[in-house]
């Protein structure tokens, strides 16, 4: 069984036991949290529409944060001595997929 979930600006497949590193997520370190999937894969049985996937949730424990690589730049404008440099690093939240529940259908 694997679902789809969206992480930030992007969807990620996750299957149970998994971990991964999404965009910042503002948890404490070991909370449980809950995501909505986009799709959902059973064996043969596919949730893809909203009535399908209504009940259904991805839950996941935070394990941590960290930092992502560091990013340069520098940028300046000819002819005036404008020089300017900059750097940034993004934050980073490492969750661990704990389970996939999925409705019963009636």
């Amino acid at each position: 069984m694997y679902a789809v979930i969206p992480a930030g600006g992007r969807q990620e497949r996750v299957s149970a036991g998994q971990q991964l590193r999404v965009e910042l997520v503002e948890e404490a370190e070991g909370a449980e949290i809950e995501l909505a999937p986009v799709l959902v894969v059973d064996g043969e049985q596919v949730l893809a529409t909203p009535a399908e996937l209504a009940g259904a949730v991805v839950r996941a424990r935070v394990i941590g944060e960290e930092l992502g690589p560091k990013i340069r730049g520098f940028t300046y404008r000819p002819k005036t001595k404008y020089r300017r440099r900059w750097g940034h690093r993004q934050r980073y939240t490492t969750i661990e997929i704990t389970g996939i529940d999925v409705p019963v259908p009636r």
